[in-house]
C-alpha cells in the first residue's frame, strides 16, 4: 500500500519545497505563533511574529495564519525556510537517463540526495528541479550524502507510485562496490571475513533511532537486514594502501546497512567516519571520500514491462590499481 503524501498548499520555489510543521493540539501556548516561537527559540522571536503578520505561515488550504490564531485551530502549518548561505559542493551529478516518468543520476560523494541539515540548495533534488525546471521531481530512494552512485527520481506524480512499489516489494536489484583496508591476516588462498568464508551472507538486526548518528545492532532480535558480500579483488591502491575491493548485494535497505555489515566483519569501509568507530566531526576530506558506490540498479519497468539497468560511470579512488 502506497502512502500518498499530504498535498502542500505552497508550490516549490527555486527548487526548494515548503516545510510542514505539526502543531500540537494542546500545551502551554495560547496560539500557534507562541508555539512556533518556543519551538524555534534559537531564532529571533520578533522576526517569527513578523512572518505571521506578513502572511508567510499558511494552513492546508493556503490561507494565512495570523499571530492570534489559537493553538488547536490547525494540525499542520506550512512555510518556506529562510535559505542560508551555503558553501557550494564542488562536485556535480550526471544525468544517466531522463524521460517523462523517470530521471536517473550518478550522484557524487558529498552531495546529499535531498535537503538536510546545512544543505538545502546544495542537494541533488534541488539542483535537478532547477536544472530540469521540474518542481515535481521526487527521489524514489536515497543514498547517504557520503555515498556516490545511481539514484532514481520520479518525474511526475501520476506514475510515482508504480516505481515506489518496486522498492517496497524488493523488486529492484541493487549492486554496490566498496573498498576497505585489507583485513589483518588476509589469506588470498582461503578468503574469509571474521572467520567466515566468502562469499558470505551477513544478517543482523539494525535499528535506527531518532537523533542518533549511528544505528544500533541487536543480535537478540530477528535479523531485518541481509547482504551478500563477494570479493572482487585485492591489491594496492594508487595511494599505496593495501585494500580489499568487494561487491555488495543487499537484499534489504536498512540505514547504513552496508557500512555496518562490513565493519562487523572486520572490513570497515575506507573513509567511513561512523563505523566501526565514531570519529570526531571534521570538515569533508575530499581526498578520501567514503569508498562506497551504488554501482547498479536493475528492474522490470512497471509501465512498459521492459527490463531496465542503470550503471554508474564513477569509480572508487582507492580501488586496487592493475599491477604493471
Amino acid at each position: 500500500m502506497i502512502r500518498m503524501p499530504m498535498p502542500s498548499p505552497l508550490p516549490v520555489r527555486n527548487g526548494v519545497g515548503p516545510t510542514r510543521l505539526r502543531v500540537p493540539s494542546s500545551g502551554p501556548w495560547a496560539t500557534i505563533a507562541e508555539y512556533v516561537v518556543a519551538r524555534f527559540d534559537h531564532l529571533n522571536a520578533d522576526d517569527l511574529y513578523r512572518r505571521f503578520d506578513d502572511g508567510e505561515i499558511v494552513s492546508i488550504d493556503g490561507s494565512p495564519i495570523g499571530r492570534g490564531t489559537t493553538l488547536s485551530a490547525h494540525r499542520f502549518i506550512w512555510y518556506y525556510r529562510d535559505l542560508p548561505v551555503e558553501e557550494p559542493v564542488p562536485f556535480h551529478e550526471q544525468i544517466l537517463h531522463a524521460d517523462d516518468d523517470l530521471v536517473v543520476i550518478d550522484k557524487p560523494h558529498f552531495l546529499p540526495t535531498t535537503p538536510s541539515g546545512r544543505y538545502l540548495r546544495e542537494s541533488a533534488l534541488v539542483r535537478l528541479r532547477t536544472r530540469l525546471d521540474n518542481p515535481d521531481l521526487t527521489p524514489i530512494h536515497r543514498l547517504d550524502r557520503a555515498t556516490a552512485g545511481v539514484v532514481m527520481f520520479s518525474a511526475r506524480p501520476e506514475t510515482r507510485g508504480a516505481y515506489q512499489t518496486l522498492f517496497e516489494k524488493r523488486q529492484v536489484t541493487k549492486v554496490y562496490e566498496a573498498v576497505s583496508s585489507r583485513p589483518s591476516g588476509w589469506d588470498p588462498d582461503v578468503p574469509a571475513l571474521a572467520g567466515r568464508a566468502v562469499p558470505v551472507v551477513h544478517r543482523n538486526h539494525i535499528e535506527a533511532r531518532r537523533g542518533e548518528l549511528r544505528v544500533v545492532l541487536d543480535d537478540s532480535r530477528e535479523p531485518n537486514s541481509e547482504t551478500l558480500i563477494e570479493v572482487l579483488e585485492t591489491g594496492v591502491s594508487a595511494s599505496g594502501r593495501a585494500v580489499l575491493h568487494t561487491i555488495l548485494r543487499p537484499h534489504t535497505g536498512r540505514m547504513h546497512q552496508l557500512r555496518v555489515h562490513l565493519a562487523v566483519l572486520g572490513a570497515g569501509i575506507l573513509g567511513d567516519r561512523l563505523y566501526p568507530d565514531l570519529l570526531p566531526e571534521a570538515p569533508d576530506d575530499h581526498s578520501l571520500p567514503l569508498q562506497l558506490l551504488a554501482r547498479e540498479l536493475e528492474f522490470t519497468d512497471p509501465l512498459s514491462g521492459m527490463p531496465r539497468r542503470f550503471v554508474t560511470r564513477r569509480t572508487l579512488s582507492e580501488a586496487p590499481v592493475p599491477e604493471s
